[in-house]
């Protein structure tokens, strides 16, 4: 449902109260989880177990209720499951075995930069897509204001040198100082430019209103989570409950527009908790199956093969590394803007 007003612009993806969940309850919480550890750096374990359980595995499984949750999507990207699953899992292994745990580490720090940022600017992309009658910046300057913090961001974190990371080795790429500081003043300039719009869209009546908020928590999170806090994993920890949330909701969001006309006999179960109303039926779903995924069988297959931290480590970048892949895949499929249903990359 669409809804906007020729004085405030304002078109929201689903309504005022959903998205003020998805556009600022989640950066309010990573923003406040972060400050907590700050005020007492002994809650950062605590934070970071419930966001593992609560939002981060579970966003995880979200993703496979576009996998395996009804007939039809089995059906059509059961190689994701069946193939991709086993292709991944070699691939992460080789890398541990043949190059170290710290490759591993060095290719999820970069990648989960790449798949945080790609999937805010799909969800950027389904605000534009709410109001197509509002004043925007298109092409090379659209993507260039918005990926202009967060390539600031990761470039200044290589700059800094960090050889860990969560606790563990980290390689960082060998980025000169100044060409981190020169992406700090583009980055600048085009967040500038890009307000000053917002500013004469205002004055024209022309202001996209949400996806303007949304922005501005998009340059806020990348801005806390890679620059203005100094501990990297601090920094990660903040950036990765934003994402967690985000996805979340936006998955429910995908799926409550795909049964939007009611129950379906092909997917019983999916769409009855994805109707309106049941999101915390949908909630409860995914926790459920995360406990069982995450706490029965990684750690049995954990238990059986492997010992050590290591073992762990590269058990969950196999589920990590499978997810990022597999989110890039099916937020691509043909006919999706048929459906009514928004486009996420990412």
């Amino acid at each position: 449902m669409l809804t906007a007003t020729p004085h405030s612009r304002v078109a929201w993806l689903r309504g005022p109260g959903f998205d003020s969940a998805l556009v600022l309850g989640a950066p309010a919480l990573a923003f406040v989880s972060g400050a907590a550890i700050v005020y007492e750096p002994s809650w950062f374990y605590p934070i970071l177990i419930v966001d593992l359980w609560i939002l981060g595995y579970h966003h995880v499984i979200a993703t496979f209720t576009r996998l395996c949750f009804d007939r039809a999507s089995y059906e059509e990207r059961r190689w994701m499951i069946l193939h991709l699953v086993p292709a991944v899992a070699a691939a992460t292994i080789l890398l541990a075995w043949s190059v170290g745990i710290w490759a591993v580490v060095t290719l999820y720090f970069y990648w989960q930069w790449f798949h945080y940022t790609r999937q805010s600017w799909g969800i950027s992309r389904a605000y534009r897509r709410a109001d197509p009658e509002a004043s925007y910046e298109d092409g090379w300057l659209d993507q260039a204001i918005f990926y202009a913090v967060p390539v600031h961001g990761i470039l200044l974190r290589s700059s800094e040198g960090h050889t860990s990371f969560i606790g563990l080795d980290l390689w960082t790429l060998p980025v000169p100082v100044p060409l981190a500081s020169a992406a700090g003043y583009v980055a600048a300039a085009l967040v500038i430019f890009w307000a000053a719009r917002r500013v004469v869209d205002l004055a024209r009546g022309r202001l996209a209103g949400a996806h303007t908020l949304y922005m501005l928590t998009h340059f806020a999170i990348f801005w806390a989570g890679y620059i203005l806090v100094p501990d990297i994993t601090l920094g990660w920890l903040m950036i990765n409950i934003w994402h967690n949330y985000q996805y979340i909701l936006f998955v429910w969001m995908f799926n409550n527009r795909r049964f939007r006309r009611g129950l379906d006999p092909r997917a019983r179960f999916l769409s009855w908790i994805s109707q309106s109303g049941r999101i915390w039926l949908y909630l409860l779903t995914c926790i459920a199956i995360t406990g069982a995924v995450y706490w029965g069988v990684l750690r049995t297959i954990d238990w059986l093969l492997f010992a050590g931290l290591s073992a762990t480590i590269v058990l969950y970048q196999i589920v990590n590394f499978h997810h990022y892949i597999v989110d890039a895949l099916i937020w691509k499929t043909p006919g999706r803007a048929a459906s009514g249903a928004p486009v996420v990359a990412g």
